[in-house]
């Protein structure tokens, strides 16, 4: 397909040739997957939530010579560091910065006036019009469907209703896996979509292989909030059900063990550890069991998606994943999704009067 086939606004604000979006996933969106589907034509982001400052500089770079296409990186705005990291980012010249969380608007503002393009990830239309108000160049807006944390709504309430009320483009994220969510959501009005499951299994995709198949395998998903004390979609395994039956105290050790085990990773020290649970309560108003837990979420996916052991970590997953069975190239699978979405859009054309 031609870029002009499904050029949107997406597409426009970006500079990349198709609107399929690559979401930001810790210890998963690395240098190799980002350039595999920047290459293809999406828009890849780093995942750098579970990267020091270090690892984010050099995976940038590998990125960029792997590829000239342009790619995001994606931030926690709540992170002690966050200003550190978008000096790089305005330095690289990185063309997108993604945020899980809404950013502060001067942050936005310093990335604006360095020609960065700012997405914001959202749950609820408050949200949206709050990031749009302050400057936010788009909104990523995701549904119940999707993995990880997630909220109530499912994407065909909530697409339509950001859609109404913010003047930017939206992507939708959340459930989509083929060309036919495509052609779905650009018909709600969203310039383009997200994927994290769906990219999670690819070929370029570095989680290991027996994890994959553990995707593969069509277990079932279930929202928890025992991983870190919010709502988390992950395939239901027997080590979530173990982490559902859990009591207080267990949960307290495994979360100190963790945070232990995170500083060691992160190479952060207790003091920044400690600065950093602060910033995350007060940014997610959380409680102070909320943030301890917080500590689980990194080295329980870590222990998934590279060490490859699913029978120790959880496998956060969109509920696409009950109809996923393959593992294509992010060439294949993009090349597939817009052939796919302008061939449903031609259909639906041809039932119109002429």
């Amino acid at each position: 397909m031609t870029r002009q086939a499904l050029d949107t606004p997406l597409t426009r604000l970006t500079g990349v040739r198709h609107p399929v979006v690559q979401t930001g996933m810790g210890w998963v969106a690395g240098p190799r997957l980002v350039s595999a589907v920047a290459r293809a034509g999406g828009l890849g982001i780093l995942g750098s939530a579970t990267m020091s400052l270090g690892e984010l500089a050099a995976a940038i770079k590998e990125v960029r010579a792997r590829t000239d296409e342009p790619f995001g990186v994606n931030l926690r705005a709540d992170a002690a560091d966050a200003g550190d990291r978008i000096d790089l980012l305005i330095r690289e010249r990185v063309r997108v910065a993604s945020f899980a969380l809404a950013p502060r608007r001067e942050l936005i503002a310093r990335l604006k006036d360095a020609g960065v393009v700012v997405i914001p990830s959202v749950g609820a239309r408050r949200h949206a019009e709050k990031v749009a108000a302050w400057g936010a160049d788009a909104v990523l807006v995701q549904g119940g469907e999707g993995g990880g944390h997630t909220g109530p709504i499912a994407t065909t309430l909530l697409l339509p209703q950001v859609v109404d009320a913010v003047g930017i483009p939206v992507i939708a994220a959340g459930g989509f896996f083929d060309g036919r969510g495509l052609a779905a959501a650009l018909a709600y009005g969203a310039a383009g979509i997200a994927m994290g499951t769906r990219f999670l299994l690819t070929s370029d995709s570095t989680v290991p292989d027996a994890v994959k198949r553990t995707y593969l395998a069509g277990a079932e998903t279930v929202v928890t909030r025992q991983v870190d004390g919010l709502p988390h979609r992950v395939l239901r395994t027997r080590l979530v059900d173990g982490l559902e039956r859990s009591g207080p105290v267990t949960r307290t050790i495994r979360a100190l063990r963790n945070a232990a085990r995170f500083k060691a990773v992160s190479r952060m020290s207790w003091p920044e550890l400690i600065r950093d649970g602060l910033t995350m309560k007060r940014g997610k108003e959380l409680t102070w069991s909320q943030v301890l837990m917080a500590a689980n979420t990194p080295m329980l996916l870590r222990a998934a998606m590279v060490d490859g052991r699913p029978d120790l970590g959880v496998l956060a997953s969109g509920q696409a994943v009950a109809v996923i069975d393959d593992l294509p190239s992010c060439e294949s699978l993009i090349d597939a999704i817009v052939t796919r979405a302008a061939a449903a859009i031609r259909d639906l054309d041809a039932h119109l009067p002429h």
